[in-house]
């Protein structure tokens, strides 16, 4: 679903707390001498949202110099705490100096286009702060409708484009002669030297999309960016989107006094897609050249790449089930495509961005969960399996990246004949950074430490930046060599008061699923703690494909949040269910045509081994949750009424048609093929069966799990005879609600909810 909630932990506080706050996983406390329990302070949801912030800090704006010698990253101006600078730190001594000055960034920085509330489809994705050019010799700046460059040399700002429409995706070309963006649905670029402006497409409307993306492609299938330089910068292949005949799917601001309306290109289940064709430019101009993809148009392109020798465009092709995935090399001259390679799968394909092409023009990377994990694989330009890089009852879990935990290509060192990447091959909590020879296939750990590490790393991957956290430490930034010797700190990201507070631990436990299967939990115990009583349980559920709940990571605010009902008397549970992520798509694929059952049924399997410890009291049962999880709240008040006495459900998907193509056909098939299966997967459909608390949130301005699942659910609950006891609406709100004034009433009504039910 690629939920709101993938984006754990990124910034602003209110943020965090809302879009994470199923996410709750964590301790603070292990391995301390606590002080007795009297000389302790209490949390509070205002001291959650009072200065100075508890969920630990550290330094942003990160970005490696092209040459991988420093990298950059903004800091406050030590004299006084509020100019922001631009740093850099040497990667092989640790050395600071300040790149930039408060008054030259305050100059050069533009100020960007208000974001959606909600940051899903195209709202997802934001225009970097600033981009350094290929030489390093000058950052680019944009905004909503400038592009600025800044000579790191003579420190002049040079405006390269201005205008009042809005300015996307912006990037420099590989030679750095140009910078190319996206405005008013067409392609341009400007002569870096010049200044000349071009536009490289024409006809682009909000019906045809040229080079920039729709709503679909950047929420369920991960895509980044519609348009890619070739690597000798004389043309730019593009995505055209046809959206004639996608739904506009309309969003009344029920603010409005004469109630306005925005539309949103938003294909539900079993409805037309975008047509999406892949062209190639020349950045002189000129006609279009579109690639052969097939007679077939019902398809996603979902990655675009090209190959080293700018001549070819190796082009991804997914089947609207989405089981076969084709590797398509397409002349970019002639348009002709051949087909590479395919992958087929019994239930589904999870598109990744592990494609790498090697120097030698011969050979490249490609990742597979054929073997039911994430494995590497070697090809030659044939298609020809030369080897499996990879292989094991664990799965590459991101990479060894461009950015924290992205997903970008794998690292590879050729001279060394090395590919870094990240997996939680020890313990599926967790991960680490490790490398793989090309020569014997010997892997080796890079990073050390239980917990999470999601690394930068530096071009030419002689350096890594480690952003570093479990469930004892707070988030820390540190710079290593690439053979993992610290070179220094960039953030410790302490917080020093939290030891002012009587925090409860977090206990990871496995669980056995009705086939055996070991599922991942975690306990966090009241505190005090008496083993002797019986205290209630809050369960936090997200439950569903492309999350991890439990892991040994630092969850900041999200997890303060839940040692306040810890404090006040609560066992708070969380447990990742068969078909959440982080243990391989054989893990996943049980809930295939059938969303919601396999998922509760875990997830009341570890409340029965919660109960058997002897101190959960099993007839105080709650449970809460946001998208999916909201969805499997109302799952398990509707169908196990006996077991759960109250639940939180904020923005649920409540009937599946209702929910978008990519997502829900990727699990359900289409409506038309799955009648049965889409009717007892949606909540909607035994709201008649409702017996506990219930208490039900949702933003009226959600572009993704649109209000009415939720005015659908109401009117389902009123003709069996219920309602939620209690209602929380949230006019123009998006599917994260993040203002601080509707965070602050949400989660008091929220912790009021479930302390006088529970």
């Amino acid at each position: 679903m690629s939920f709101i909630l993938r984006a754990s932990l990124r910034g602003a506080l209110s943020f965090i707390i809302v879009i994470a706050g199923v996410n709750l996983v964590g301790t603070v406390a292990r391995g301390q001498n606590p002080a007795p329990a009297s000389a302790k302070k209490q949390l509070t949801l205002d001291r959650l949202f009072s200065a100075p912030y508890l969920g630990g800090s550290g330094v942003d704006g990160i970005e490696w110099r092209p040459d991988g010698k420093v990298f950059s990253y903004f800091e406050r101006n030590a004299a006084d705490g509020t100019g922001l600078e631009l740093w850099t730190m040497d990667r092989e001594t640790g050395a600071r100096k300040v790149l930039v000055s408060a008054d030259t960034l305050k100059s050069a920085m533009q100020p960007q286009r208000e974001s959606a509330t909600q940051g899903t489809g195209i709202a997802r994705l934001q225009n970097e702060a600033y981009k350094w050019s290929p030489t390093g010799e000058a950052l680019l700046f944009s905004g909503s409708g400038k592009i600025v460059l800044l000579d790191l040399k003579t420190m002049t700002v040079k405006s390269l484009v201005t205008g009042d429409d809005d300015i996307e995706d912006p990037k420099f070309s590989p030679d750095g002669k140009w910078v190319s963006f996206v405005r008013n649905f067409n392609l341009w670029v400007v002569n870096v030297a010049g200044g000349e402006s071009k536009a490289l497409t024409t006809g682009g409307n909000e019906e045809i999309l040229k080079g920039k993306l729709d709503w679909l492609y950047p929420e369920e299938l991960d895509s980044v960016t519609a348009y890619w330089w070739s690597p000798d910068s004389s043309k730019i292949a593009y995505y055209q989107m046809d959206e004639r005949t996608v739904t506009r799917y309309p969003i009344t601001d029920m603010s409005s006094p004469i109630g306005g309306t925005t539309y949103t290109r938003y294909p539900q289940a079993g409805e037309p897609n975008p047509n999406v064709s892949v062209g190639v430019v020349s950045v002189s101009g000129g006609e279009t050249k579109w690639m052969d993809t097939g007679v077939e148009k019902d398809v996603y392109i979902p990655r675009v790449d090209w190959l080293r020798d700018s001549s070819r465009i190796a082009i991804q092709r997914l089947n609207r089930a989405q089981n076969r995935l084709d590797l398509l090399f397409c002349d970019a001259v002639a348009g002709t495509s051949s087909t590479i390679l395919t992958d087929t799968d019994k239930y589904w394909i999870n598109v990744s961005d592990d494609l790498y092409f090697f120097t030698d023009n011969k050979r490249f990377i490609w990742s597979s969960e054929r073997s039911g994990f994430h494995h590497y694989y070697l090809y030659d330009f044939s298609g020809k399996l030369l080897d499996q890089l990879t292989g094991g009852d664990w799965g590459i879990t991101g990479n060894g990246g461009v950015g924290p935990g992205s997903n970008s290509r794998p690292v590879v060192d050729e001279a060394r004949q090395e590919i870094y990447f990240s997996s939680d091959k020890e313990n599926p909590t967790q991960s680490q950074l490790y490398r793989v020879s090309l020569r014997d296939k010997k892997i080796v750990q890079v990073t050390h430490g239980h917990g999470v590490h999601n690394v930068n790393i530096a071009p030419g991957a002689a350096a890594f930046i480690d952003e570093y956290s479990n469930a004892t430490t707070p988030t820390r930034q540190d710079l290593f060599h690439i053979d993992g010797s610290r070179v220094a700190v960039i953030s410790e990201g302490s917080v020093p008061e939290l030891a002012d507070y009587d925090l409860s631990p977090v206990e990871f436990v496995e669980i056995p699923a009705s086939d055996g299967t070991k599922l991942c939990a975690s306990i966090m115990k009241p505190t005090p703690f008496d083993p002797s009583k019986k205290y209630p349980v809050l369960i936090n559920v997200y439950g569903g494909p492309g999350v991890q709940t439990v892991r040994d990571e630092w969850e900041g605010i999200s997890l303060l949040l839940n040692e306040i009902f810890a404090e006040r008397g609560y066992i708070v549970f969380s447990l990742d269910n068969r078909g959440s992520t982080g243990r391989g798509h054989a893990f996943e694929t049980p809930i295939y045509h059938q969303l919601g059952k396999i998922e509760l049924e875990d997830q009341l399997g570890g409340l029965k081994y919660l109960v058997s410890l002897g101190f959960a009291d099993s007839a105080r049962i709650g449970i809460m949750g946001d998208s999916y999880g909201g969805t499997m709240t109302l799952n398990a008040l509707f169908n196990s009424p006996a077991i759960f006495k109250l639940g939180v459900s904020m923005s649920p998907v409540t009937d599946w048609r209702l929910y978008d193509s990519a997502y829900t056909e990727r699990y359900m098939g289409l409506p038309k093929e799955n009648a049965d299966s889409y009717s007892s997967s949606s909540p909607v459909n035994q709201a008649a069966a409702l017996k506990g608390k219930l208490m039900l949130v949702h933003g009226t301005g959600d572009d993704n799990v649109h209000f009415t699942n939720s005015a659908e659910l109401l009117n389902a609950l009123i003709d069996s005879g219920h309602y939620p006891d209690q209602l929380m609406v949230f006019p123009g709100r998006g599917h994260g609600i993040s203002d601080p004034g509707a965070v602050m009433q949400l989660l008091r009504r929220i912790t009021d909810f479930i302390l006088h039910n529970l």
